[in-house]
């Protein structure tokens, strides 16, 4: 593996990646530590939009040579950014951990996922793209290949800088493509420290290139370019569907990841314990900071309250505390913006008529930092508490009469990126797997319960497009006399 472990993974200034070669930028921005504003994390370099053209133009030229690239070569290229992230992990976990406030145990979790995601795009590389159709006429042969698309965009969130952009980037480029890729202004490090890893896997400049900044300048061009086939985006369902907007008015493909409510259900023959703990993952894992955590949690009336008796106790023995202090439960919040929101909606939910049990206020601690002790409510569907995308630490608990009415209430979102179920009975399990408007369901487990290898997926305002080799390649059909 081409790595040498004396150079550092990545250094201030963070800088673009184009064309094979690191550049600074127009201009300059700084990334901040979530648990000490005091210890920045580096300065970063933010593209205008001719830096922007440039990369898609980079890739648009890069692209003859790559889409015929054997599938060999480019699998190899995969597993070797695979195999040096999961050699790295340690390191990107605490850059994760200090850039983003994921405590340390979970943000070695996410390199480690991200690790294995191009891992396993290294082997969908060499998988067989070729589906033979019988024909209805004698002596004609007929076969479908998937090519790929060209240049394809990608927009990540702060959320999973290194897992999303794993899942991204690892496609698009198992499939032939080439990639443009923008992360999000709260995560520079995390986006630098890939692009210095997949730098070193071999890849034909131009392939691959990063450029920082803000979605009003790069983002926009990113999705109005004429070169750029395709734009897969994940973040809110409002950006989300400007990004169709926009896309759609050139005919480009596109793929959204967007918003989420997610339902986790308790019914009565549940078990407790189990429920939850399962609740509490879901909730505020993350520091309920990721699309599959689980806002409202819908509770069958017989085991309502020593449901929310069991929870409320369980989170006042959390931790609240710096990312990679030992023994910190939930990090802070990722910025300012995020604090505030969720503060903003503590205050709603309370004007609201919303019962708050437990948290929902700033707090000190050592280091200065964004730090928010974790809400619980109880309240009712029409709360907006209920209803609205919050993406903090912050739930609400819903009573519901009986099974009929938990799933009533578990569909009643605009949402549908995933929802779960605690229950002993098969039958309810098998039901509510089949009638629950969600792409991705749980049962007896948290929310937040997949895995690296599980295609992925949403229903309603939570998902737009393909998620699957559909996404990125185009379909060929050829005739063929014998």
């Amino acid at each position: 593996m081409n790595r040498d472990p004396l150079v550092p993974l990545v250094a201030s200034p963070f800088r673009h990646y184009i064309n094979g070669g690191w550049e600074t930028g127009a201009t300059a921005g700084m990334s901040f530590n979530p648990s000490d504003l005091g210890d920045p994390v580096g300065e970063y370099a933010r593209a205008d939009v001719r830096q922007t053209d440039s990369a898609i133009e980079a890739a648009h030229a890069a692209f003859r040579d790559w889409s015929l690239a054997s599938a060999q070569r480019r699998a190899d290229a995969l597993d070797a950014i695979g195999s040096e992230m999961l050699a790295r992990r340690d390191e990107l976990g605490r850059l994760l951990a200090r850039e983003i406030g994921k405590v340390l145990p979970e943000a070695l979790a996410e390199a480690t996922r991200a690790g294995q995601l191009f891992k396993l795009f290294a082997a969908e590389a060499l998988r067989a793209f070729a589906e033979p159709l019988a024909s209805a006429r004698a002596g004609v042969e007929i076969d479908m290949t998937r090519e790929p698309l060209g240049v394809v965009g990608i927009i990540a969130p702060w959320s999973a800088p290194l897992a999303i952009a794993a899942a991204k980037i690892g496609a698009a480029l198992a499939h032939g493509n080439c990639v443009v890729y923008k992360p999000a202004e709260s995560a520079p490090a995390c986006a630098a420290a890939l692009a210095s890893i997949i730098s070193r896997a071999g890849l034909p400049a131009g392939v691959f290139n990063l450029v920082m900044g803000s979605g009003r300048k790069v983002g926009a061009r990113i999705v109005g370019h004429p070169l750029v086939a395709a734009i897969s985006f994940t973040g809110s369902t409002e950006t989300g569907t400007r990004v169709l907007q926009a896309a759609a008015a050139r005919q480009a493909r596109v793929q959204l990841e967007m918003g989420g409510k997610n339902p986790f259900v308790v019914l009565a023959d549940a078990d407790l314990d189990g429920a939850v703990e399962a609740a509490l993952t879901g909730a505020y894992s993350a520091t309920g900071q990721r699309g599959t955590a689980s806002a409202r949690l819908i509770v069958e009336r017989a085991v309502f309250a020593p449901f929310v008796d069991a929870l409320q106790a369980k989170l006042a023995r959390l931790t609240v505390d710096h990312a990679l202090k030992h023994g910190t439960d939930i990090g802070p919040v990722a910025n300012a913006a995020q604090l505030e929101r969720n503060l903003d909606y503590v205050r709603i939910g309370e004007q609201e008529g919303a019962q708050l049990l437990h948290g929902g206020r700033p707090l000190e601690r050592a280091t200065r930092g964004y730090f928010f002790e974790p809400a619980l409510f109880i309240g009712e569907a029409e709360h907006r508490i209920a209803r609205d995308e919050i993406f903090g630490p912050l739930a609400v608990v819903l009573r519901a009469d009986d099974y009929e009415h938990a799933l009533y209430l578990a569909n009643d979102t605009a949402y549908g990126l995933c929802a779960g179920i605690c229950t002993r009975s098969l039958e309810r399990a098998r039901h509510f797997r089949r009638h629950v408007q969600s792409g991705l369901v749980t049962i007896n487990l948290p929310t937040t319960a997949v895995e690296h290898h599980g295609p992925g997926g949403g229903l309603k305002a939570s998902a737009y497009g393909a998620t699957d080799a559909a996404f990125w390649t185009a379909v060929k059909t050829a005739y063929v006399a014998g």
